[in-house]
């Protein structure tokens, strides 16, 4: 499918206008620093998830590196944490799975800008067990779990009546109030962290900085110039 872009003026933003786009951030600073980064998260997460600015406080940013050494970036949400691992689901035949079976490396970003935070990981994502991805699989609205039945996530879709048509085939053979299964290709992973990196926006841009490296089973942390 071939799309005509706007290429005119009035569509377009010069580069001066986007040099331009700045803002000032505020006061507070990262001061007391946790000597375990899970608490530290634990306490900004529920603050973004408080804070009416925000959307999706739990969406990430997940990069991860394929078999190709090609880079590519989605938003997932995270649906779990632990005082070891992040956790998240996903098609374990997609895009973002087939790279983690080849190449388990991957970062997560959680761009809480309204806060004028964000929260950058690096680790190793490894599926979760069965049992735990039937019991989050267990508790998805019906509707998501059909969808999941329907989807051929990151496949060529001819077009959207496919997905539509599929989406319907997988409700007839499930109604709404029947157990849906988990199909055997979909789950959830569990990142385990080696670094987590505060960073609270100051003044004059003088932001803070604090990063974690974990050091086998402690963590140690530094300040770092922004």
């Amino acid at each position: 499918m071939k799309v005509t872009l706007d290429t005119s003026m009035d569509a377009q933003m010069s580069s001066a206008e986007i040099a331009a786009m700045r803002r000032s951030y505020g006061e507070v600073g990262l001061e007391e620093i946790p000597a375990n980064p899970f608490d530290l998260f634990s306490s900004w997460l529920a603050q973004a998830r408080a804070n009416p600015a925000m959307v999706e406080a739990n969406a990430m940013v997940l990069s991860t590196v394929d078999h190709r050494g090609e880079i590519s970036s989605r938003s997932v949400l995270l649906k779990g944490v632990t005082e070891h691992r992040f956790i998240f689901f996903t098609n374990y035949n997609s895009r973002k799975g087939q790279a983690i079976h080849s190449q388990p490396n991957v970062s997560l970003l959680f761009p809480w800008f309204a806060m004028e935070r964000q929260v950058s990981i690096t680790g190793t994502a490894e599926p979760i067990s069965s049992a735990e991805s039937d019991e989050y699989f267990a508790s998805r609205p019906w509707g998501h779990q059909i969808g999941t039945w329907a989807s051929r996530q990151s496949e060529p879709l001819t077009h959207r009546k496919e997905l539509e048509e599929r989406w319907k085939a997988a409700a007839e053979k499930w109604p709404e109030g029947s157990s849906v299964p988990r199909p055997s290709h979909w789950g959830g992973y569990q990142v385990e962290p080696s670094t987590i990196e505060f960073w609270q926006g100051r003044y004059s841009r003088l932001h803070d900085r604090v990063r974690y490296a974990r050091d086998n089973d402690e963590w140690e942390f530094a300040r770092f110039y922004p």
